[in-house]
C-alpha cells in the first residue's frame, strides 16, 4: 500500500541535479506534491493546501454553518425550475465533446475538494413527494445524500477566520492528474524500466488495479489498491466517467510515446533520466493548451491557490456542455454505430485501445450541448450517487456544494465586480430577494455562447494566477527546463498532434482544432443526441449494508458472546464433579475402603471377618484384630431368610434379619458356606420357628440386600415422621416421605441405632435405662409407637412429666423409690452423656456435692419428689427456661437439628483459684438499661450517625474509589458527547460510544488499582503505619470483590456499547469510518464499510475483547464461593489468568481506534507496587523450610511445626501461605499461625476439609514418612497481616472462634500470657475468649493450649468461655441435668466436667447480644472494645449483627474484625 509523503515547510526542495558529463537531468526536478514551487511560501499550490477566497465567506454564523432551508430554497426545486429544458441543442460555437472531456480533465488536474470532511457533517437534500423522478408516497423522507467537504482544521474558528475547504491535489498544472500528487503515488504507476508508466495487457492501455472496488470509487494508489475493473491513473477520480478515463489513457500513452522516443534517441539514459525528460515535456504540452495569452512572466508573490468560487461554481459551467451521450466512430468515414450514456455505472466499452480510439474520434466530431442554463436529464435526474441512494442531481449537488463552501450570492459577486444585478429571475423561489441567488444558478443563467462575465472573470483569474505563480511554467526560461527552441516547439504542439501520436487516427481523420467542429471538418455527427435516443436510465436504488444474513450472523455472535458465563458455569460444574469424585475416592482410599464393581447397593466393602455366636444367640462379626464390627440378636426373631447364590462358585450368602440391615457374606468355597448354614441351624434350633433358605443368582442376591445406607434412610424417615407428629411439623417440611413411609412405620430400632440418634454410646447408662423403659414388649427393639410415646413426653411434656419419665427409667422395681446407689446411677448416666473428662472418683465426689447442697446426702432412698426438687432448684436459680427448636433439612443426612437456646450469660470476671473454690462465677443477665425516649425519626437519625461513625473508613474509601470511577466515566461521556466534534462521534454512534468509552474509562481505573487490594506484603507493612487509622485494611479482600464485580459488570456494559457501535459502523459509509478511525481506514471512495466479522474477529480490539470476555467468564465463575470451595485449584488457575487479562487489556487499548491508549497510564503505579510485592514473595517463598515435628491430631487436624526462617518477624494473629513440596509447588494455601512470636519455631494446625488439606495430612502419615525417609519440606510465604493482629490496640478484646477458626486465637492467647509474664507493657488489659465447639472432643489440642494459658495466666488477663453446641442438640431435660452437673463440678474442682479446664463451659450457642451488653456493664469506662471472630460465615454474621445492634446506641463502641474459612 502506497502512502502520501508530506514534507514540512522547513525542508529543502527535492533537486535531482546530477553532476557529471553524462547526466541528462540538468534542471531542478519539480516535486510531485507541489511543495517548494514558491521558494518564499513553500506550501503555496501544494497538495492539501487550503482554498483561497476571492470574496468574503457567507456562513449563517459567519464561521462555518452553511445557509440552508428555509433561508434559501431547496436545491432540487431550483434544479427542476431553472435548469430544466430540452436536450440536444448544439453549442453556439460548435464546441466538440472532446473539449468538454479535456476541460473536465483540466479541472481534475488542478483541484479536488469533494472528499468528505472529518468529522462527518451532512447536508442531505430533501426531495419533495411530488418530485417527478425521486418523489415517493412513502412516509420515509427521500434524501439526496450530501456530505460536507474536508476543511482546513486551522480555519472555522471565528468570523475573522471562517471555514475554508482543502484542495487535495496541487494547484499547479504539473501533470498531477497523470503522475499523481505524491512521489509514492507516482512510483506506484511506474515500471522503473525505460522511463515508462506501467501498462496492462496491452502496451497502450494502463494497468488495471488488483483488488475490487465499485466503478465510482476513486482508488488512490498512495493509500490503497485499486479495482480489477479500474485503471490506475494519477487522478484519484479518473475512473468516475468516460471523459476522465479517455483523457487519462491519452496522456498515459503520450508519456510512454515520448519515453520510448527518447530511449531510441538516447539509449544510454537511465530510467530516471528518460522518465523525467518525458514527464517535463508532457507537462509543458499540457500547459500550452491552457492559456494562450502572452505570459506576464513569473511572479513569486502571486498565490496560485484554487479559489472557492472557481471550485464550487465557475468551473462547473461545463455541466451545461455535457451531452446525454457520446458517439463512437469506427472508421474515418461517417459511421457512428453506438451510443454511450455519460452517466453509466459500468463502462464495458473501454476495454481495448481500439475502443478508446473510436471514442476519441467520436467525441471530436460530436458537438457539445448549448451554452445555456439547461442541464441534460442524465445529469439532473440520473447522476450516479452513493450506494445508499444510487441516483442524484448534479445541479442540486453543485448548489449545495456552494452553500457548503460559504460562497457569496451571485449578485453580491456581481456588485463586487462592478456589474449590475441580474434580471430578477427565480424571484418566487428566493422570496423576491434575488440578492440571495446562488452563485452557480446565477452564473448559468447569465451564460450566452459561453460563460457569462462572472464565471469568465473567475475562471480567467484562476488560470492567470496559476500560470504567473508557477516557477516551473514551461515558458519561464529561468527555470532551465527548456531552451527557446524547445519552448517554441512546445507552443506549436497541439492536442491534434498528441492524438495522432497516440491513437490509430491518421491525418484527415480528425480536424486540426479538435476542440471545435466547423463545416468542412471530417466526419460530421449524424444528429444531436437526445435523452429519448438512449436507453432509459435505471431508477434510483438503495443498498443495505446490513442485510438479513448479516443480521442473523451478528445476532448469533452476540448471543454466543454473552453465553460465555453459561459455558464457563458448565465447565466449572464438570470440574467440580470431577474434583468431588476424586476427593471421595481419595477419602475411601485413606479410610481403607474400596467400592465393589458389582451392581449391589453396598456401603461396606468385603473384608475378612470372624463369625461367632454367643450364649444369647447374638450373631457377631469381628475383624482380624478381634474388634467387634456388628452384632445381631437372632434369638428373638420369628423367622429368618437366608439367600444363597447358585452361580459364581456358589460363594455368596445373604442373611436377611428382620428389623435390621442385611448381611452379605462371601465364603472361600461352597463347602465353607454349607458348613456355616449347618452351624446356623444348630445354633438357632428351637429358637426360630421358620428358617427359609432360597437360591438365586449372585446379581439378584446383591440387588435384594438391604444395605446399611438403605437402613439409615429408613431410620431417617422413621425419626422424621416421629418428630413431625410430635411437633406438628408439616410433612412437606420433613422431606419426601411417600416412597418409604410404609417401610419406615414398620421399622423397629435397635439399641445401637437408638444410641446413634442420641449421639451416645450403646453401652451408656442413659441409653440402657431409656431403651429399657421404652421397650414395653421387651423384644429388644423400639417400634414406632413405643418411640413416639417416650418422645412425646420429652418434647412436649411438662417438667414434672419429664422428670417422672427420667425417674422411671431407673425405677426398676416400680415402687416409686430409688436407692442411693440407683439414684447415683441416675445422675451418673447424665454425666456419661457428656463423655466427661473426669475420673470416676471425681464424678462420685461431684454427685455427693450436689446431694449435699440439696440436703439429700443423708437419705438412703429417694422419691420422685426429691429428684424433681433437685432439678427445680437449679431451674429457678439459673433462670433455665429451655426452648427447643427443630429444623429439618432434607438435604442433610442428619434429619433433625436441635437447638437449645439457654438464656444464661457468662461471668465477666475470672476469679482466683481460691475464690473459685469457694464461690461460683458471677453470672450476668441481660442488663436493664434506661431506654431513650426518641421518636422513630430521631432513632433513625441516631442509627445513621452511628453507622457513619462505625464505618467511616469504609465509606470514605468506597466514596473515593467509586467517585474516581464515576468521575472518569462521566468525563469521557462529557467529552465524546459534547466536546469531541473533531472526532465525529456525536454525529455517528453517540449512545454506543458514550456507553463504551465511559465504561472503558471506569474499567481503566478499577482493573489496575484492584491489584493494590491483593498486595499482601504492602498491606502488612501499611498496617504498622498511621494509614491503618484511615484505611480499613481488613476489608481489602471484600473491596477486591466489589471492585472486581463492578469491573466485570462494566465490562459487560462496555461490550454492549460496542455491540451498538459495531452495528452503527456496519451501516456507515467508509468515509465516515475513515474519519473515526484514520489509522485503520482510508477513504478511497469505495463507500462500503467492513462487515461485522471484521470488527469482532479481524481487529485487535475485537479479538482481544472476545478473549477478555471469555477469560472474565471463567475467572468470575470459578471465583464464586461454591466453586472456590469445591475446586480451589480451579480458582487458583483461572485467577492466575490475571496476567493475560492485563496484557490483553493493554493490547486492546493500544490499537487506539478512537483515542490514545490510557490504560497503561493507570496500570503503571499499582502495577509497579504489585510487581514489587510479588518479587518480595518470590524472594522468600522458594526457600525450602524443614518440618521439625508433625502430628496427626483428632478431628482430622494436622499439626506442623517447622523451622522459623531467619529474619522472620510476625505478630500474633497473622497468617502465612504454604506449599508442600510433596504435593507440588504451584499451589499455595493460607493458614493462620498458631505459634506465638516469642517461640523459636513456627506451627500450624490444619484441618483436613478439602482435597489439598486431606492430601497434606496423608503426606505426614507414618506410612508415607517411612517411605519418604523424613518430613516433606514446605515453601513459606508471609507473614501477612489481618485484623486479628490488632487485638493489642484495644483495652478490652473479645475473641470468638468456632471450629478450626480458633487457630489465630491460639497464637494470640499464648502471646498475651507470655507478654504478661515478662512484664511487657501493652495496651490490652482484658481478653475474653469464646470458643464455640460442637463437642468438647472436637479440637482437643485447643484444650491443651487453653490449659497452658490458664497455668501461665497469673494476672487473670484471660477469661475463657466454652460453648458446646452438640449437647444442646439433645433433649432439654438432659441439658438441664448436664448444666446442674457442670456447675457442681466447677464449684468443687475448679474445672469443667466436660473439658477438664477451669474455663466456664456452657451448653448451646453464645448469646452474643447479651454478652456484649454485659461487657458494657462490666467495662463502662472503655470507649472501644475490639471484637475478633473467626469461623464459618454464620458465626461471624451473628457477631457482626450483635455489634451493629449495640453500636446503634451512644455507648461503648464495638469494632468487629472477622475472617471466614
Amino acid at each position: 500500500m502506497m502512502i502520501h509523503i508530506y514534507y514540512s515547510v522547513a525542508k529543502v526542495p527535492l533537486i535531482l541535479n546530477q553532476t557529471g558529463d553524462n547526466s541528462a537531468i540538468t534542471w531542478e526536478v519539480q516535486r510531485y506534491d507541489g511543495w517548494y514551487n514558491n521558494l518564499a511560501d513553500h506550501d503555496r499550490g501544494a497538495a492539501d493546501a487550503a482554498l483561497v477566497r476571492l470574496f468574503p465567506a457567507q456562513y449563517t454564523d459567519g464561521v462555518y454553518l452553511p445557509r440552508q432551508e428555509p433561508r434559501l430554497p431547496n436545491p432540487r426545486q431550483i434544479s427542476n425550475i431553472a435548469m430544466i429544458g430540452q436536450s440536444g441543442l448544439m453549442s453556439y460555437r460548435n464546441r466538440s465533446v472532446l473539449s468538454v472531456a479535456f476541460g473536465y480533465h483540466v479541472w481534475s488536474e488542478i483541484s479536488e475538494s469533494r472528499r468528505p470532511g472529518c468529522p462527518p457533517e451532512f447536508m442531505h437534500i430533501k426531495v419533495q413527494k411530488e418530485d417527478p423522478i425521486f418523489g415517493s408516497n412513502s412516509s420515509q423522507p427521500i434524501l439526496l445524500q450530501f456530505q460536507r467537504a474536508e476543511w482546513d482544521p486551522s480555519t472555522g474558528k471565528s468570523p475573522n477566520n471562517p471555514r475554508t475547504q482543502v484542495n487535495h491535489v496541487t494547484a499547479w498544472i504539473d501533470g498531477s492528474s497523470i503522475y499523481g500528487s505524491s512521489s509514492s503515488w507516482c512510483d506506484a504507476l511506474r515500471t522503473f524500466s525505460k522511463g515508462l508508466l506501467a501498462s496492462g495487457s496491452s502496451q497502450d492501455m494502463p494497468r488495471r488495479s488488483s483488488s475490487g472496488y465499485l466503478m465510482w470509487s476513486a482508488p488512490d494508489p498512495s493509500t490503497s489498491p485499486g479495482s480489477q475493473e479500474l485503471y490506475e491513473f494519477g487522478n484519484a477520480r479518473a475512473n468516475e466517467n468516460i471523459f476522465t478515463v479517455t483523457e487519462g489513457i491519452i496522456w498515459f500513452r503520450y508519456h510512454n510515446y515520448l519515453a520510448s522516443k527518447l530511449h531510441k534517441e538516447h539509449p544510454s539514459w537511465s530510467d530516471e533520466e528518460l522518465f523525467q525528460n518525458a514527464r517535463k515535456r508532457v507537462i509543458a504540452t499540457f500547459q500550452v493548451k491552457q492559456i494562450h495569452r502572452l505570459s506576464a512572466g513569473y511572479q513569486k508573490y502571486v498565490d496560485p491557490g484554487i479559489s472557492a468560487e472557481f471550485e464550487a461554481a465557475a468551473v462547473r459551467f461545463g455541466l451545461t456542455l455535457a451531452p446525454p451521450g457520446v458517439y463512437k466512430r469506427y472508421t474515418a468515414q461517417i459511421t457512428f454505430v453506438k451510443l454511450l450514456q455519460i452517466t453509466v455505472d459500468i463502462n464495458p466499452s473501454l476495454q481495448s485501445s481500439q475502443d478508446v480510439d473510436e471514442l476519441i474520434m467520436g467525441m471530436a466530431s460530436q458537438i457539445a450541448e448549448r451554452e445555456d442554463n439547461i442541464i441534460v436529464e442524465d445529469l439532473r435526474d440520473y447522476m450516479y450517487g452513493p450506494l445508499r441512494f444510487s441516483r442524484s442531481d448534479a445541479v442540486a449537488l453543485t448548489i449545495q456544494r456552494g452553500r457548503d463552501f460559504g460562497l457569496p450570492s451571485y449578485n453580491q459577486i456581481r456588485e463586487s465586480l462592478n456589474m449590475r444585478p441580474l434580471l430578477r429571475k427565480l424571484a418566487e423561489l428566493y422570496e423576491n430577494d434575488t440578492s440571495r441567488l446562488d452563485l452557480f444558478v446565477g452564473g448559468l443563467l447569465e451564460s450566452q455562447e459561453g460563460p457569462g462575465p462572472v464565471f469568465s472573470s473567475i475562471i480567467l483569474d484562476q488560470f492567470e494566477r496559476i500560470r504567473n505563480a508557477d516557477r516551473f511554467w514551461f515558458e519561464n526560461i529561468q527555470n532551465g527546463l527548456f531552451t527557446e527552441e524547445e519552448i517554441q516547439a512546445i507552443r506549436n504542439t497541439t492536442f491534434h498532434n498528441v492524438l495522432l501520436d497516440v491513437t490509430s487516427a491518421e491525418e484527415g481523420d480528425i480536424q486540426k482544432n479538435v476542440f471545435f467542429w466547423v463545416n468542412g471538418d471530417p466526419c460530421p455527427q449524424p444528429q444531436p443526441i437526445r435523452a429519448s435516443d438512449l436507453h432509459p436510465c435505471t431508477k434510483a436504488s438503495s443498498t443495505s449494508y446490513f442485510d438479513n444474513s448479516s443480521k442473523a450472523g451478528f445476532g448469533i455472535t452476540v448471543v454466543v458472546l454473552f453465553l460465555f458465563p453459561v459455558v464457563s458455569y458448565i465447565v466449572a460444574c464438570v470440574v467440580a464433579h470431577v474434583r468431588t469424585a476424586r476427593y471421595k475416592r481419595f477419602q475411601k482410599k485413606v479410610r481403607g475402603s474400596t467400592t465393589d464393581n458389582k451392581p449391589a447397593h453396598e456401603t461396606i466393602a468385603p473384608r475378612q471377618v470372624t463369625l461367632a455366636f454367643n450364649k444369647k444367640k447374638v450373631f457377631q462379626t469381628f475383624d482380624k484384630n478381634g474388634s467387634l464390627l456388628s452384632s445381631h440378636s437372632l434369638g428373638s426373631q420369628d423367622h429368618l431368610n437366608v439367600l444363597i447364590s447358585n452361580d459364581h462358585q456358589h460363594r455368596a450368602l445373604l442373611l436377611k434379619i428382620p428389623k435390621e440391615y442385611d448381611m452379605v457374606m462371601f465364603f472361600e468355597d461352597v463347602g465353607q458356606r454349607s458348613k456355616f448354614l449347618s452351624h446356623l441351624r444348630s445354633e438357632l434350633e428351637g429358637g426360630i420357628q421358620n428358617l427359609t433358605v432360597m437360591e438365586m443368582s449372585e446379581k439378584e442376591l446383591l440387588r435384594d440386600a438391604v444395605t446399611r445406607v438403605q437402613r439409615e434412610m429408613i431410620v431417617e424417615t422413621f425419626f422424621k415422621h416421629a418428630f413431625s407428629k410430635v411437633l406438628d411439623i408439616d410433612k412437606s417440611d420433613a422431606g419426601d416421605l411417600s416412597n418409604r413411609t410404609r417401610e419406615a412405620l414398620q421399622c423397629e430400632l435397635t439399641r445401637v441405632e437408638f444410641a446413634s440418634v442420641l449421639g451416645l454410646k450403646p453401652d451408656s447408662l442413659f441409653v440402657e435405662s431409656m431403651f429399657t423403659l421404652a421397650d414395653k414388649d421387651g423384644n429388644g427393639y423400639l417400634s414406632f409407637q413405643e418411640f413416639l410415646d417416650v418422645i412425646v413426653i420429652f418434647m412436649t411434656g411438662t417438667p414434672e412429666e419429664k422428670s417422672k419419665l427420667s425417674f422411671s427409667m431407673h425405677d426398676i422395681k416400680g415402687d416409686g423409690f430409688l436407692s442411693k446407689e440407683e439414684f447415683t446411677s441416675l445422675l451418673r448416666s447424665f454425666i456419661d452423656i457428656s463423655g466427661s473428662a473426669l475420673s470416676k472418683s471425681q464424678a462420685d465426689d461431684g454427685i455427693a456435692a450436689m446431694l449435699q447442697a440439696a440436703g439429700l446426702y443423708n437419705k438412703d432412698c429417694f422419691s420422685w419428689e426429691d429428684f424433681h426438687f433437685l432439678l427445680r432448684g437449679y431451674i429457678f436459680l439459673y433462670g433455665l427456661i429451655p426452648h427447643v427448636s427443630i429444623f429439618i433439612n432434607s438435604l442433610n443426612t442428619e434429619a433433625f437439628y436441635f437447638e437449645t437456646v439457654v438464656h444464661v450469660f457468662p461471668g465477666m470476671e475470672v476469679l482466683s483459684k481460691k475464690k473459685l473454690a469457694r464461690q461460683h462465677p458471677k453470672v450476668y443477665v441481660r442488663p436493664q438499661r434506661e431506654r431513650y425516649n426518641r421518636n422513630a425519626v430521631q432513632q433513625c437519625i441516631q442509627q445513621f450517625k452511628r453507622f457513619i461513625e462505625n464505618y467511616r473508613r469504609h465509606i470514605i474509601c468506597i466514596v473515593i474509589i467509586y467517585g474516581i470511577t464515576a468521575g472518569l466515566a462521566l468525563e469521557r461521556c462529557y467529552y465524546y458527547g459534547l466536546q469531541a466534534h473533531a472526532s465525529g462521534i456525536p454525529e455517528t454512534s453517540i449512545v454506543g460510544l458514550l456507553v463504551s468509552r465511559g465504561s472503558a474509562a471506569a474499567i481503566s481505573f478499577l482493573f489496575p488499582y484492584m491489584l493494590l487490594t491483593v498486595c499482601r506484603n504492602l498491606i502488612t507493612m501499611c498496617r504498622e503505619t498511621f494509614l491503618n487509622r484511615y484505611i480499613p485494611f481488613d476489608a481489602a479482600i471484600d473491596l477486591h470483590r466489589h471492585m472486581a464485580v463492578t469491573a466485570v459488570v462494566l465490562s459487560v456494559v462496555h461490550s454492549l456499547g460496542h455491540v451498538v457501535n459495531v452495528y452503527i459502523f456496519c451501516i456507515s459509509d467508509l468515509n465516515i469510518l475513515a474519519c473515526l478511525f484514520p489509522r485503520v481506514f482510508s477513504n478511497n471512495g469505495s463507500e462500503l464499510p467492513m462487515k461485522w466479522t471484521f470488527w469482532f474477529f479481524k481487529t485487535v480490539p475485537g479479538l482481544t475483547g472476545v478473549l477478555l470476555l471469555l477469560i472474565f467468564a471463567f475467572m468470575y465463575v470459578f471465583a464464586s464461593h461454591y466453586f472456590r470451595r469445591i475446586s480451589f485449584r480451579g480458582f487458583w488457575i483461572t485467577h492466575h489468568l490475571y496476567v493475560l487479562v492485563y496484557v490483553l487489556t493493554v493490547i486492546h487499548g493500544s490499537y487506539a481506534l478512537l483515542q490514545e491508549p490510557r490504560f497503561h497510564i493507570f496500570l503503571i503505579p499499582p502495577g509497579l507496587l504489585f510487581l514489587l510485592d510479588k518479587l518480595i514473595s518470590l524472594n522468600r517463598n522458594k526457600v525450602e523450610i524443614p518440618v521439625v515435628k508433625a502430628e496427626l491430631l483428632p478431628s482430622d487436624v494436622t499439626y506442623l511445626e517447622f523451622k522459623r526462617p531467619q529474619g522472620f518477624v510476625y505478630r500474633s494473629g497473622q497468617w502465612v501461605r504454604i506449599a508442600c513440596l510433596a504435593l507440588g509447588t504451584d499451589e499455595y494455601h493460607p493458614f493462620t499461625l498458631t505459634s506465638a512470636p516469642h517461640e523459636e519455631t513456627l506451627s500450624l494446625h490444619i484441618r483436613a476439609v478439602g482435597p489439598w488439606t486431606s492430601k497434606l495430612r496423608e503426606a505426614y502419615t507414618p506410612e508415607n514418612l517411612q517411605e519418604l525417609g523424613g518430613y516433606p519440606k514446605l515453601y513459606l510465604d508471609g507473614p501477612f497481616g489481618e485484623g486479628h493482629q490488632e487485638w493489642t490496640d484495644y483495652e478490652v478484646s473479645v475473641l470468638v472462634g468456632a471450629g478450626i477458626g480458633v487457630t489465630p486465637f491460639a497464637s494470640i492467647l499464648k502471646d498475651l500470657v507470655f507478654k504478661s509474664s515478662v512484664k511487657f507493657k501493652f495496651h490490652c488489659k482484658k481478653v475474653y475468649f469464646i470458643w464455640v465447639t460442637r463437642t468438647q472432643r472436637q479440637f482437643e489440642w485447643v484444650s491443651d493450649i487453653i490449659r497452658e494459658v490458664e497455668d501461665m495466666d497469673a494476672q487473670e488477663l484471660v477469661s475463657v468461655h466454652i460453648y458446646i453446641t452438640q449437647l444442646a442438640e439433645k433433649f432439654d431435660l438432659r441439658t438441664t441435668m448436664l448444666y446442674v452437673c457442670e456447675r457442681h463440678f466447677q464449684k468443687l474442682w475448679n474445672r469443667s466436667l466436660f473439658t477438664g479446664l477451669r474455663s466456664v463451659t456452657h451448653f448451646g450457642r453464645p448469646p452474643f447480644l447479651a454478652f456484649l451488653s454485659s461487657l458494657q456493664e462490666v467495662h463502662p469506662e472503655v470507649e472501644k472494645i475490639g471484637v475478633f471472630s473467626c469461623g464459618p460465615p454464620g458465626l461471624t454474621k451473628n457477631v457482626e449483627k450483635a455489634c451493629q445492634q449495640k453500636n446503634k446506641r451512644d455507648q461503648t463502641h464495638f469494632v468487629h474484625h472477622y475472617e471466614n474459612f
